[in-house]
């Protein structure tokens, strides 16, 4: 049991990646809501300098010191994480932070036409976008507290009936995703096309983890995975070529949306949306769902493939060295 803390009533998300963008907007809509307790809310980035900055910034518009704080976290290092889930699980035994109840796995690469590796040698879009979320949440899960939930930032670029543009997964095993070797739909591939088609496999991945995990978690834990649309004006556009930037940068959304698709917003608008399934009561025992900013739907086709999700968490839990099979039990508050 984690002792008592002085901010009793409150409760704690943690958002990767929330000094700007999708996860800032996330933050600052968790803050404004009205729905139950206050949070306090924990950005994990890997960038201190900005996230203290995103600190202030979310701090002053809450008019209330201390519900927001940074912690260091570098998704491309597996050690970064534990350490994380080691500081982090300190500060909620001591009662220094009140009781883990959401996780928020929202940081993401998309390289497009480059290629990198993690420090722990794995293909930098698979083993950030992936494997550095899934064991965050593995090892975070022995301290979440009921009512809780997980929510993955994923994408609709993972359904090509989305028609999105970007090359459709081309998935394999997942010990080849983790050195960068795609399935047969990419062998003829160039740089640029490879690089696109890694991030929706990606994206692929993160959905089959959602749904593999929402069916291993207890009663009063859930897991839901989310695409925020196209945000032209974020951070994941500042690898784009020069004219997409040019574009995303002049013209208006509204514009946008009638002329590409009507799943193009701004951060604020998918930051909603994205804190809503933190905080809307009436999502308590919605688990292993797909949403497209405020609206369930159906994911692709290929990620209701069962066999491959849960080939997915075994490899996972192998390359990430995990040792069981299964995540601890979800805490309940008593």
């Amino acid at each position: 049991m984690n002792k008592p803390n002085a901010q009793t009533g409150s409760r704690t998300v943690v958002i990767t990646g929330g000094n700007s963008g999708l996860g800032f907007a996330c933050a600052s809509s968790i803050l404004e809501s009205p729905q139950g307790a206050p949070w306090h809310i924990i950005l994990a980035c890997r960038d201190g300098g900005r996230a203290q900055t995103a600190v202030d910034q979310l701090n002053d518009r809450a008019g209330v010191a201390g519900q927001v704080e940074a912690m260091s976290l570098d998704l491309a290092s597996l050690s970064s994480v534990h350490e994380f889930v080691a500081d982090l699980t300190k500060k909620l035994s001591s009662g220094k932070i009140p009781p883990l109840q959401a996780l928020v796995c929202n940081a993401g690469v998309n390289p497009l036409g480059t290629k990198s590796t993690t420090v722990d040698g794995f293909e930098s879009t698979f083993g950030i976008n992936h494997l550095g979320h899934f064991l965050l949440v593995s090892e975070l899960l022995p301290v979440l507290r009921a009512p809780a939930r997980v929510v993955v930032v994923a994408s609709g670029v993972h359904d090509p009936a989305q028609k999105s543009g970007v090359p459709a997964p081309a998935w394999n095993n997942p010990a080849d995703l983790a050195r960068g070797v795609l399935g047969a739909a990419a062998a003829s591939d160039g740089a640029m096309a490879s690089g696109q088609r890694r991030y929706s496999t990606s994206k692929l991945a993160n959905v089959y983890f959602t749904y593999a995990l929402a069916r291993r978690l207890p009663a009063g834990a859930t897991a839901n995975a989310f695409d925020p649309g196209l945000m032209p004006r974020t951070s994941l556009m500042r690898e784009a070529p020069a004219p997409l930037r040019f574009i995303a940068k002049r013209i208006p959304i509204s514009l946008l949306r009638r002329l590409f698709s009507p799943n193009v917003h701004t951060a604020e608008e998918s930051g909603e949306a994205l804190a809503r399934l933190v905080t809307d009561p009436g999502l308590a025992a919605t688990t292993g769902r797909y949403f497209e900013g405020q609206h369930q739907i159906r994911s692709s086709g290929e990620s209701y493939n069962d066999e491959r999700a849960e080939d997915l968490w075994n490899a996972s839990m192998i390359l990430t060295a995990r040792s069981s099979e299964n995540p601890k039990e979800v805490r309940h508050d008593h």
